[in-house]
């Protein structure tokens, strides 16, 4: 398991972008007759801008999780739901599960659902959506829901036939349409990342029948997704791109909206900022200008954050540091 995290953290890093000096070079001296006067001393160096700097606050950080993929805030409950994949990503072992945390940090229940408990299968849970008191979670190549109040199951749709491959994030539709980004990603014998591909977006529909939404190069190893309902469209981050997409149902392709350094996994609307969080550079940034502004800074294996809209706080899941940090936007 070591080994694997480690090498999902190398490959996320591996599409970061290599930063180039771009400085103009340094003026050639010239020639002096005797009547030629000195020249002026050089002037100071115009110092480069200071990064901007990060705009929230740590305030808090939970500790004992097992691989923490996502948060997802319930404003009707006030409370947080953790995804613990608990293992290989791709390890149909059973042993995945769901915390509940209350927003000053405290772990109601470390394992409100938990894989072959309870009636409960959950492999490597990961993305996280809920629509009323229904939650629903992505695990590897099945969508689950289970019953956000007492964690029973409810339902759950197979995408296996279809060939989901590595089924990553959850977004739902006003229709109650679930939509589901397959990054199309496995791990070899001795934890390489692969791409066999293909990139995807599914959709389960209120009957529960389940299509290919929109496929293609061009999602770029699809991983966060949410709804923008401002703009009636999904929003979409590459982990193996730099694209930030705009997608609607019917077109054949997503549009990129904005740049960044890639490598990224969450992406959350938060008032009238557009965050991702990026395991490329470690942060969580905003793009709703098609710029990026760095928010956060070292959050080493952001995964999928999510944004409690109540207090306006950003909460960022360390994968492979067992955590969940609590940042506050000002």
């Amino acid at each position: 398991m070591k080994t694997t995290l480690q090498c999902l953290v190398l490959a996320a890093l591996s599409v970061a972008c290599q930063r180039v000096d771009r400085s103009a070079p340094a003026g050639e001296g010239r020639v002096m007759s005797d009547t030629t006067a000195p020249p002026a001393s050089p002037a100071a160096p115009t110092p480069s801008p200071a990064p901007p700097t990060p705009v929230a606050t740590k305030v808090a950080v939970v500790e004992g999780f097992l691989t923490p993929e996502s948060v997802k805030y319930d404003t009707a409950q006030d409370v947080y739901f953790v995804s613990n994949v608990n293992g290989g990503p791709l390890a149909k072992d059973n042993n995945g599960f769901i915390s509940r945390v209350r927003p000053d940090g405290a772990i109601e229940n470390l394992k409100f659902v938990e894989g072959a408990h309870n009636g409960v299968t959950l492999n490597a849970p990961k993305g996280l959506a809920l629509r009323g008191d229904t939650l629903w979670v992505a695990d590897i190549d099945v969508i689950r829901a289970f019953d956000a109040k007492t964690g029973a199951p409810r339902d759950s749709v197979s995408l296996a036939s279809l060939g989901a491959v590595f089924l990553n994030d959850i977004a739902v539709a006003p229709t109650g349409a679930l939509y589901i980004t397959d990054t199309g990603i496995r791990f070899d014998d001795v934890g390489n990342v692969l791409h066999p591909g293909p990139d995807r977006i599914f959709r389960i529909g209120p009957d529960r029948q389940v299509t290919v939404a929109v496929r293609g190069d061009t999602l770029g190893r699809p991983n966060g997704i949410t709804l923008d309902s401002v703009g009636k469209r999904f929003i979409v981050v590459q982990f193996g791109g730099r694209s930030v997409l705009a997608w609607k149902p019917g077109e054949k392709a997503p549009s990129v909206i904005a740049k960044g350094p890639g490598g990224f996994d969450g992406v959350e609307i938060a008032g009238n900022r557009l965050l991702v969080s990026s395991w490329a550079d470690s942060t969580v940034s905003s793009y709703e200008t098609g710029q990026e502004v760095k928010v956060i800074t070292g959050v080493p294996s952001p995964a999928d954050i999510g944004y409690d809209a109540k207090r306006k706080r950003v909460l960022v899941p360390i994968f492979t540091g067992n955590r969940v940090e609590i940042w506050q936007l000002p």
